[in-house]
């Protein structure tokens, strides 16, 4: 009777956690972002039904190709809570990527989301690296059609090897989420790291960190 009872017990604790771990469902039917709220919540606070619009669902801009005349060759396109407020509390959100040839989405993280994405044009050379230890590298090139699955907070990347442009529609598992680009993150911040750091991170001479770090400022 005591072993069934802590059974009981631990599968009851591991039910609770994994409720814990997930979003909770909606209790209603959508909470439009008000960004003119002063109220500080965990997303935004929700604009009164009465003044909810159409306009609060639609985005228009997926049909524009983006301008990849930047040193990257590559630009995205989102359509988040930031430009779709009723995709707020929905946990969900998409991005449209466009590529130049050898344009490059570079290493880079989403702290909040998961991301799946299908390639519309073109081909790409897309991968992610697995948490330490191992850093192992999980990479393929991509076709017209093919999906790809980067799991959540993990560097990934999109590289256009081809000749000819590409483009792509992700999906991500967050209203915003977010977006931590591992170069300009390091070397970009403000104020910068210090040489110190740096140098001895990436195994560098403080010259290098310098140099490199003027790309970025």
């Amino acid at each position: 009777m005591a072993s069934r009872l802590l059974m009981l017990l631990a599968l009851l604790a591991v039910a609770s956690r994994g409720a814990m771990a997930s979003d909770p469902s909606l209790l209603q039917d959508f909470c439009v972002a008000d960004k003119m709220s002063k109220v500080n919540v965990n997303g935004f606070a929700c604009k009164d039904a009465e003044d909810v619009v159409v306009e609060d669902f639609v985005f228009s801009g997926f049909h524009i190709a983006g301008n990849t005349s930047n040193k990257q060759g590559s630009a995205v396109t989102a359509a988040n809570v930031a430009q779709v407020p009723g995709l707020n509390t929905m946990g969900i959100s998409m991005a449209r990527i466009d590529f130049a040839p050898k344009g490059l989405n570079p290493p880079h993280i989403h702290p909040r989301a998961t991301e799946i994405l299908t390639v519309l044009e073109g081909s790409l050379y897309v991968g992610f690296i697995t948490s330490i230890p191992g850093s192992r590298l999980i990479s393929k090139v991509l076709t017209k059609g093919d999906v790809f699955v980067f799991p959540k907070a993990l560097v990934h990347f999109q590289f256009n090897y081809g000749t000819e442009n590409a483009v792509a529609i992700a999906g991500l598992s967050s209203q915003n989420p977010g977006v931590i680009t591992v170069a300009n993150t390091v070397f970009g911040s403000n104020p910068s790291l210090s040489d110190d750091i740096l140098a001895k991170a990436f195994q560098v001479d403080k010259n290098t960190v310098d140099w490199i770090q003027a790309q970025f400022n």
